[in-house]
């Protein structure tokens, strides 16, 4: 009802809120975004190889191998935050099926 009022007073703007406000404060060009995106993936299939590649290695090789692969994994799948999206536009497309 309080929403209803505020519309039909013309006092429909409401306070957008911090996270709002840091969402158009950090926003990024489309080539800025693949370039990181670039960036990110090409690190992750590298720590991924180097990984695969330090498993030969006697005694530490394991260890190695899975800090090495679990961080490559972790760049490539966070690399898709930079590809086509902002931030928040992003998390509402991921999360727009719950609500629906």
């Amino acid at each position: 009802m309080d929403k209803l009022k505020r519309v039909l007073s013309g006092q429909d703007a409401e306070d957008p809120g911090p996270l709002a406000e840091i969402a158009d404060a950090t926003t990024l060009s489309w080539s800025t975004r693949l370039k990181a995106f670039i960036a990110c993936f090409i690190i992750g299939v590298v720590c991924s190889i180097l990984g695969s590649f330090l498993l030969m290695v006697p005694k530490k090789g394991p260890i190695l191998f899975g800090v090495f692969y679990t961080l490559g994994n972790i760049s490539s799948i966070g690399s898709t935050i930079y590809n086509c999206y902002a931030s928040m536009p992003h998390i509402n497309s991921v999360c727009s099926f719950l609500v629906a």
